[in-house]
């Protein structure tokens, strides 16, 4: 990993369901709360982007790609979206706990 601080964490897989009712969507998310939030907010200090996101790469498992967190309202921390590609390649679902690095 190559950013400046990494983090190092556990957290379950949950999912979001639009309310569409043509074509609902659902994406799934980890959230990032407690102490390593407000860790990761104080090292991302002036390097956010828009709606307060921060670019970051993250590691599960063998895998490893670039995205960004999200400020979350709800917990306080941020979400971090999951790929399908990652959650098939890991054998990831909603309920699993999944063990994280984080590199900003």
């Amino acid at each position: 990993m190559t950013g400046d601080e990494t983090f190092t964490l556990t957290a379950t897989v949950w999912l979001w369901r639009s309310a569409g009712k043509e074509r609902p969507m659902a994406w799934h998310f980890l959230t990032i709360d407690g102490q390593t939030s407000a860790e990761i907010r104080y090292a991302a200090l002036g390097r956010t982007g828009g709606f307060g996101s921060i670019p970051v790469e993250v590691r599960i498992g063998t895998t490893c790609w670039r995205t960004s967190i999200f400020p979350h309202r709800d917990s306080g921390g941020y979400i971090l979206p999951l790929k399908a590609s990652v959650r098939k390649r890991e054998g990831i679902a909603a309920g699993d706990e999944v063990s994280l690095s984080l590199a900003i």
